[in-house]
């Protein structure tokens, strides 16, 4: 039987490999690896019926503290303008969603090693102006004014 050689850590830098089923992949990051991974498990909890709202809330308390109090603060805002989107993790990170479609998410900075957080939104989110119009936005922090813009924006998401 051949030998097996320790995994190598992580570098941040595209590799090259086959998966289980010999399908061959390029160019994907560690951190893009590690999400991936994590969307598997969190269909799968989906599957199981596990509790989004404590899935979300065990993810911002694993965040470093600058993330983890703008991730707090967006899930309490996002709750007060609309209590009928459900929490859930998605790729390892929060978000919201209306009927299983995810409408809008928290990216922490420290999740690909970026200079700041970012909030976004997906296409189920019903934001269409004209024929251009934002769907991310970068935090380095959040002001009440800030709070409120969001606020509006998830409303005006879920609005019908």
């Amino acid at each position: 039987m051949a030998e097996r050689k320790p995994a190598k850590k992580g570098t941040g830098k595209s590799t090259k490999g086959t998966t289980a089923t010999g399908k061959t992949y390029e160019g994907f990051t560690d951190e893009e690896r590690a999400a991936m991974k994590e969307r598997a498990k969190e269909l799968k909890a989906a599957a199981d019926k596990a509790d989004g709202e404590s899935a979300v809330l065990a993810k911002i308390a694993e965040m470093p503290k600058s993330d983890r109090a703008m991730a707090k603060r967006l899930h309490a805002v996002i709750k007060a303008s609309a209590p009928g989107l459900s929490p859930k993790t998605w790729y390892g990170m929060p978000a919201y969603a209306k009927d299983g479609k995810v409408v809008c998410f928290f990216t922490p900075a420290s999740k690909f090693k970026s200079r700041y957080a970012t909030f976004g939104f997906n296409d189920s989110a019903n934001l269409d102006e004209g024929a251009m119009w934002p769907t991310a936005f970068a935090l380095t922090e959040l002001t009440a004014a800030d709070e409120a813009r969001i606020g509006a924006l998830v409303k005006k998401a879920v609005s019908s």
